[in-house]
């Protein structure tokens, strides 16, 4: 079934710990779109993503993902984390054969080594590369099943520049082709130049939300995002 929004949230709420993370939150990610979810540390980002995998069970509310119920597309989705202690010992090349293997009709592996450049880090432990080199194995294990829905938790951490232009280039063709993409960033030149549209959380709930053209028509949107968030609490 044809849905227009990939994943939808309806007044979900999550306590952990005493603390009310998700406060009543509700926010769509449109089908075939680059969505972003913008919110300073403590926010609810994450805690909002784990939502969407089945990881987290709201206390309240309804989340849907493609569909259906969170956790029922798993084959559809590709989740690239901030880190994946579990990968540490592996080697790159190892871990993208092995990803590949899991899927009916993969991206071929040497498409994804060019495409992030990843030659140099395929016989390197996992644990030895920096931060912005296992970002890119992350994005590429992403990637390699073939998703309809691609999560992306601050995928440029740790780049460098040219690493970075090479994400937004990814991110960028994930959409040409019709993949439905959810990232967050806190980077803002990134969610500008990437995102159909924008949500502002702050303190487990939207507080804003446009395409990047409204919400940066008298201002940066780093500046809107400073006015709809008051950051550590």
């Amino acid at each position: 079934m044809t849905t227009p929004y990939a994943i939808e949230l309806d007044g979900v709420s999550v306590t952990l710990g005493g603390r009310r993370v998700l406060d009543s939150l509700s926010w769509t990610a449109a089908s075939h779109q680059v969505t972003a979810l913008l919110g300073p540390n403590g926010a609810g980002k994450t805690t909002a993503l784990r939502c969407v995998t089945g990881l987290i069970r709201p206390d309240a509310g309804v989340v849907r993902v493609l569909g259906g119920q969170p956790g029922g597309a798993d084959e559809r989705l590709g989740l690239m984390p901030q880190s994946v202690g579990a990968w540490s010992a592996v080697r790159p090349g190892e871990l993208l054969r092995y990803l590949a293997g899991l899927y009916p009709d993969p991206v071929p592996v040497g498409e994804l080594v060019a495409e992030l450049a990843l030659g140099p880090l395929l016989n390197r432990p996992y644990r030895r590369l920096s931060g912005g080199e296992q970002q890119a194995v992350n994005l590429a294990g992403a990637l390699v099943g073939r998703p309809e829905l691609v999560l992306l938790d601050e995928p440029t951490a740790g780049m460098d520049p040219h690493a970075r232009r090479r994400t937004w280039d990814v991110i960028g063709g994930l959409r040409d082709r019709g993949v439905s993409v959810l990232l967050t960033t806190h980077d803002m030149p990134e969610a500008a130049r990437l995102a159909d549209r924008v949500w502002i959380m702050d303190a487990g709930r939207v507080t804003l939300s446009g395409t990047v053209a409204e919400l940066t028509a008298e201002a940066s949107l780093e500046d809107v995002f400073l006015r709809h968030t008051g950051g550590a609490r």
